[in-house]
């Protein structure tokens, strides 16, 4: 976490804030939405709405939102990798294997993370105290998830492919994260994320057109209104913030959201939906905060560049409140 700037590190806890709490949440807007839309299809519509309207929010403030053509470029395959490969391949794996077993799968990002960075000659590198943590908060995940996993589950073919699936698109979604953070290309973090979001919804678009996916929608009003809320808490607020803290803090720290979100998403459905809470639960989310708590105050040593000073950020909706 930034030092020696109180008001960044402010602003840096609030970001996180907005990814834990945010992205826990579209569990339950997800989970809506894919009772009425093929995944592919709720995907699309998210991201195209969602990029193009922060687009022209960004220009109606004043925003830079033209981009030379290598940063347009960039930007699309880090869009491709973090919300087109990664939300399609996932979606192709709920059809396969159970989601308790997913969400498992999907917490092991962090160590692809690690992995990432530790292969790469520039990237950070993390201390035992932070190794020690991501190891803790993959424990606490098996915690949370036991119950099903002991449930009675066997592995066939499908099943492993199934599996294979959520790997690749964790290894998909680590690579975007750190190539986003490697290519500091000077463009307005909001402006990225629009980009970002435009050209993976376009993607998007074209695999459901491909699939004949469109023609499966039921755009009841329960589905309108939960891809409503993922496109303003899930993408324009969480998924921004995330792409700030991704230029201003650890790969290693951002990537703690894949153990947080689980427990938001239980708790709320505890809260919403009345889902009962078990003592697996109650201990999982101990482990999981310790872990993050190790991993946040871990040390790393910066790679070997310079990195620019990183500016102020600011929620849309706290930039809208302030007009």
């Amino acid at each position: 976490m930034p030092r020696g700037n109180p008001k960044i590190r402010v602003q840096v806890i609030i970001a996180f804030g907005l990814v834990y709490v945010l992205w826990g949440s579209t569990y339950l807007g997800i989970g809506i939405a894919v009772e009425h839309l093929p995944s592919v299809v709720m995907a699309a519509v998210r991201f195209t709405i969602a990029g193009a309207a922060l687009l022209l929010w960004c220009a109606l403030r004043g925003r830079r939102v033209r981009l030379r053509m290598h940063e347009f470029l960039r930007l699309t395959v880090i869009g491709v990798l973090l919300l087109s490969i990664s939300n399609v391949l996932v979606g192709i794996s709920e059809t396969y294997i159970p989601t308790g077993l997913t969400s498992l799968l999907l917490a092991i990002t962090p160590l692809w993370f690690l992995l990432l960075e530790r292969l790469s000659s520039r990237g950070e590198r993390i201390g035992r105290r932070g190794l020690a943590g991501i190891l803790l908060g993959l424990c606490g995940v098996v915690v949370l998830m036991w119950p099903a996993l002991s449930a009675g589950l066997h592995l066939g073919r499908r099943e492993l492919a199934g599996a294979g699936f959520v790997l690749l698109a964790s290894v998909s979604w680590a690579g975007g994260s750190i190539v986003s953070k490697r290519w500091h290309l000077g463009v307005d973090s909001y402006s990225a994320s629009g980009w970002q979001m435009l050209m993976a919804g376009v993607v998007n678009c074209l695999v459901a057109l491909l699939l004949g996916s469109f023609k499966q929608a039921s755009w009841t009003r329960p589905a309108v209104l939960a891809v409503g809320y993922l496109i303003v808490a899930g993408s324009w607020i969480g998924f921004t913030a995330y792409v700030w803290l991704l230029h201003n803090v650890s790969t290693s720290k951002v990537a703690t959201y894949a153990y947080v979100n689980p427990i938001v998403a239980v708790f709320l459905g505890w809260l919403v939906l009345h889902e009962r809470i078990t003592p697996y639960i109650l201990a999982g989310s101990v482990i999981v905060v310790v872990s993050v708590i190790l991993v946040t105050g871990a040390k790393h040593a910066p790679p070997p560049c310079t990195v620019p000073e990183p500016e102020p950020v600011a929620t849309l909706a706290t930039e809208s409140a302030s007009d």
